[in-house]
């Protein structure tokens, strides 16, 4: 049986689409005053929309200001978004409490947290992904005001090098959890590492199983609405030249599959200081798309909802956060990957830019994340803006 097709599969993500299809639009989310609640509709976001450049038919507008260093997002099923970061320590529950497209108030759920950047949520409940543990917070549509979590696991690596996660339930109802490589390049004593896990948050004392090897950095993944397989990016080495090698994004067809790290990079370069430890190419999963060198790939979803065009539909919109290691800054876009029925990346547009200006190389904003709307808008998260972004179509 493929590992990626249960039944329960069809029920959680078809409650969520047929909510997004029959509605059409935002929903009023109303909450009661609170000492963790912040009002944040006058908020501003030093920001430069109109150099963001869009296809056309879409907007781009300023969806929730005050929001530090905003990273992973997840949305409920009454369409509270919760958005975890990786600089700050906290982890925040963003509302729209009138239903005009932007949130209107900000609730701090947590504090003091170790880099939480991954939030996920399921039947209720949010868990939110520090260095090393996984936390739950129980009914929290109905406890935004007095929030409280319990750990259900706390033994993943303690190493903050890649050490932040984004996390998100699998079709089989589990959670995946990515474990980094603890370096730039390096072989680890510890299976985990550079790996992708799932856990079964409903059995306590459930250990992490690995599912996918050889996964250097990812932090953003999802499940093709039809094949139900995993998809995920990945960061490529660094030091190695400002055009080598491309992070990636990949494709899991079975359990237990290696992607190649440390020994071999976008699947035909050979690392230079660990490749002859390594099997051939052949031996490893290459990407099912080259996104480019030190672009940092994160967030990435596949667009289920009906308000883009229909080309959009069940498409990967991926959040290039930017380089670091380069000369010449790239990435800081999001662009949107091609995938035909066969599940082959036949190319990759840009659906959004402008973050970055090539001509001075000044940055003001970076993308992270992105995340659907009920009314099938999307959300980009900005963790230098510390805004979050809504972008909407009308033809």
């Amino acid at each position: 049986m493929n590992y990626l097709k249960p039944l329960i599969f069809s029920f959680s993500i078809g409650l969520f689409s047929l909510n997004a299809s029959c509605q059409g639009k935002l929903t009023p989310v109303q909450t009661s005053n609170s000492s963790n609640k912040r009002d944040i509709r006058t908020a501003k976001a030093e920001v430069k929309l109109d150099q963001i450049k869009l296809q056309p038919g879409f907007k781009i507008e300023v969806w929730a200001a005050d929001v530090p260093n905003a990273r992973s997002m997840a949305i409920s099923d009454n369409g509270i978004v919760f958005v975890g970061n990786r600089q700050e320590k906290n982890v925040y529950a963003l509302v729209d409490e009138n239903g005009d497209g932007k949130a209107d108030s900000k609730f701090i759920l947590a504090e003091g947290l170790k880099m939480p950047n991954g939030v996920a949520y399921k039947d209720g409940d949010l868990y939110v992904a520090e260095v090393s543990r996984i936390l739950r917070f129980k009914d929290i549509k109905n406890t935004l005001t007095n929030p409280k979590y319990e750990v259900v696991y706390d033994q993943y690596p303690t190493k903050t090098h890649h050490g932040w996660k984004f996390i998100a339930f699998g079709p089989d109802g589990m959670l995946y959890v990515p474990v980094g490589a603890p370096c730039n390049i390096c072989e680890s004593d510890e299976e985990i590492f550079a790996s992708i896990t799932r856990l079964d948050v409903s059995k306590p004392g459930s250990k992490p199983e690995i599912v996918a090897h050889g996964v250097r950095n990812t932090v953003g993944f999802d499940w093709h609405p039809q094949t139900k397989e995993l998809w995920f990016t990945d960061n490529g080495r660094d030091m190695l030249g400002d055009d080598s090698p491309d992070c990636e994004l990949n494709r899991v067809t079975a359990k237990g599959q290696h992607f190649g790290y440390p020994y071999w990079h976008a699947g035909t370069i050979k690392d230079p200081d660990l490749g002859s430890k390594g099997k051939e190419a052949s031996a490893y999963i290459a990407p099912a798309a080259k996104l480019g060198a030190h672009v940092a790939p994160l967030g990435m979803r596949f667009y289920k909802g009906g308000m883009f065009p229909t080309s959009f539909k069940n498409q990967a919109i991926i959040a290039k956060h930017g380089s670091w290691n380069r000369s010449k800054k790239s990435g800081y876009e999001v662009v949107t990957a091609k995938i035909d029925g066969s599940g082959k990346v036949t190319g990759q547009e840009v659906f959004a830019s402008g973050w970055l200006d090539h001509s001075t190389q000044e940055v003001w904003g970076r993308p992270v994340d992105v995340q659907e709307l009920p009314d099938g808008s999307l959300l980009i998260s900005d963790d230098m803006a510390n805004c979050i972004y809504r972008v909407s179509y009308t033809n």
